[in-house]
């Protein structure tokens, strides 16, 4: 009698375990898509906000390479035209992350980086593990206590 309970038992607890492995998993996943999902948008956001700087920024540059090239031919001074080339920079910039390759190239750098410089991307001192988060829990417990 005991043996067929203790069969019953056993059976059902591992029919627990698989149970609470596929949930986890399946939260795992869904942590994961969330994530991806709140990354994606992130960049989204950061695209977006390029392309609408560079609206404001590109009038701001149009008008001053006109009334920088106007003073330099009015004036005759070629030093008129010397703050359109870090403008031009900043503008080249915006429009490449905004509509061009840019966040492509980024992104081929970071794998590049990840896949042969992984050294550069280790933290100090290592990972955090639990035992070195609950050393600090303490010590900073233990400061609170003091004061």
């Amino acid at each position: 009698m005991g043996f067929i309970f203790s069969k019953s038992m056993n059976e059902n607890m591992k029919n627990q375990q698989e149970f609470m492995l596929t949930h986890a998993r399946l939260q795992l996943e869904r942590q994961l898509t969330l994530q991806n999902e709140m990354r994606e948008r992130q960049m989204a956001m950061q695209v977006a906000w390029s392309r609408e700087f560079l609206k404001y920024f590109g009038t701001f540059y149009g008008i001053s390479t006109i009334f920088l090239t106007a003073g330099a031919i009015k004036q005759k001074k070629p030093a008129f035209l010397f703050p359109i080339v870090p403008l031009s920079f900043v503008f080249i910039y915006q429009y490449d992350l905004g509509y061009g390759t840019l966040l492509q190239r980024m992104k081929g750098e970071a794998e590049d980086i990840l896949e042969t410089e992984k050294s550069m991307l280790q933290l100090p001192k290592g990972m955090i593990t639990f035992e070195s988060l609950e050393k600090a829990r303490r010590e900073q417990s233990k400061f609170l206590m003091d004061k």
